[in-house]
């Protein structure tokens, strides 16, 4: 990384846990100054010590607009934002979900970053350099969906409001890629594969190191001019299809 990551601030929702911990770990590292986005302000507190560095709580409920317009309002600059907040509520397919799962899904994964996303972009503006990453996900991929020989295909449309929330989101990058490509943002969406977080049962006996995914949203967040905009990229920086 480069010396500039020194006098750089950075946002990442979501952050008292599992992979948004791990970037802010090592954005923080890299000598950034960062926000711990949490709900919960205990939690948040005690990730932000444990981070160390110049890690710094930020109360922020990616669900609840007056929450996120408070937040806004405490962060003058902002050079990266890392939509990292996710849950999954419900795993079942499509014709057996719950509507209220489905919503609740959709409150976090989509309409969370758009509203956390467009809080923020006065701050990012400031930025001689603004980046956006959004943790989204391999199987939010349709393209890999469709693979019979890609395991999650196998699952016959599992995880229906997830796995959609989570195509949304890659939809919402290359939008945004393309609206803010000539004021200098760089804009993509990242699959970190399945890691050991308390994202599910399959995530929690994982042996996915989180370490690993957080290189790859750093990597995202810290691109040079000439890097790539509009794209969905795994852990290891290759491309994932649409």
């Amino acid at each position: 990384m480069s010396n500039s990551t020194r006098d750089s601030t950075a946002l990442v929702t979501g952050a008292n846990k599992g992979i948004g911990k791990e970037i802010a770990r090592q954005l923080a590292a890299a000598g950034m100054t960062v926000y711990v986005g949490s709900r919960d302000a205990g939690r948040g507190e005690r990730a932000a010590e444990e981070i160390g560095g110049d890690a710094r709580l930020l109360v922020l409920d990616v669900t609840d607009a007056g929450s996120v317009a408070e937040a806004a309002r405490q962060v003058d600059h902002l050079d990266v934002l890392i939509n990292n907040a996710g849950i999954m509520a419900d795993s079942r397919p499509a014709p057996e979900a719950d509507i209220d799962s489905f919503r609740r899904t959709y409150e976090t994964n989509v309409f969370g970053v758009l509203t956390v996303t467009n809080a923020f972009l006065p701050a990012l503006r400031r930025s001689a350099r603004p980046r956006i990453v959004n943790v989204s996900s391999g199987t939010g991929s349709l393209t890999w969906s469709a693979d019979p020989d890609r395991a999650f295909a196998v699952h016959a449309g599992s995880g229906a409001a997830y796995r959609s929330s989570k195509t949304a989101l890659n939809a919402l990058t290359l939008f945004y890629a393309q609206t803010l490509a000539e004021e200098g943002f760089k804009v993509n969406a990242l699959a970190p594969g399945l890691r050991r977080t308390d994202l599910n049962d399959r995530a929690a006996a994982s042996e996915g190191d989180p370490a690993e995914a957080a290189a790859g949203a750093v990597r995202l967040a810290t691109l040079p001019e000439d890097g790539p905009t509009g794209g969905f990229f795994s852990g290891d920086g290759s491309g994932v299809p649409w």
